[in-house]
């Protein structure tokens, strides 16, 4: 089972602690109606705790969908959950939400609402090309795929490399030359999972694994990468 996730950096210089107490008992309720359908949405954060110095909890945000019935389009509510960590790192603070980047993106500007009254306090956490390049080629072996972006070459945008022993062949060298690192797929020498990874920290990982485990993964491996 797939499971996806997004870094994210809180701008504001603040305490773990004062977030904490502006998310708990944080809820919301917004009422949907569409003809005969009514529905109350609750959005809240739940199961706030903490791990050392990061703090643990669960988004929950119901949403409605429309879906085809016998030739009409019925509204449907369903609930979003993506468990979350705010974490102190180095002289940052890094939050990391487990869902899919368009949902982590929305429920990140939620967040920010929620903790500093508007949107734009929590923003993309960001790779440096140099520092992924030196990622992969400090363990190139397990390097399975590798995308670059910013090409210069006219009417090219991107470019790709599949296969094992990508750092030993001449058109790494000349992608290289030609473009940035984005995107790779690799195995974790750690921990052993199967891992994508882009620039504006966008992790997924394709092997079984937890949210819980993500997040330690995350915290672990990924936050060093952040610039």
């Amino acid at each position: 089972m797939v499971i996806a996730g997004k870094v994210f950096k809180i701008r504001e210089k603040t305490s773990i602690q004062s977030l904490a107490a502006k998310l708990k008992g944080l809820k919301g309720e917004d009422v949907f109606k569409d003809g005969a359908h009514h529905f109350n949405l609750l959005t809240e954060v739940r199961d706030l705790s903490f791990k050392g110095n990061t703090l643990r909890g669960t988004f929950s945000w119901d949403v409605v969908t429309y879906i085809f019935h016998r030739g009409e389009r019925v509204p449907t509510p369903k609930t979003i959950e993506a468990p979350f960590s705010l974490a102190e790192n180095k002289d940052r603070l890094l939050a990391t939400i487990v869902q899919k980047k368009p949902l982590a993106n929305n429920i990140a500007n939620q967040l920010s609402e929620a903790l500093f009254i508007t949107t734009g306090h929590i923003v993309e956490a960001k790779i440096r090309p140099e520092v992924l390049k030196s990622f992969h080629e400090g363990n190139p072996e397990d390097t399975k795929i590798i995308f670059f972006d910013e090409v210069d070459i006219p009417n090219i945008n991107k470019l790709s490399l599949y296969g094992s022993a990508l750092m030993n062949t001449v058109l790494y060298n000349d992608y290289c030359d030609h473009g940035k690192i984005w995107y790779i797929v690799f195995t974790s020498k750690k921990y052993g999972n199967i891992v994508g990874l882009t620039r504006n920290a966008v992790v997924t990982i394709f092997n079984r694994i937890g949210d819980a485990e993500f997040l330690s993964y995350v915290t672990d491996e990924v936050f060093p990468l952040i610039e």
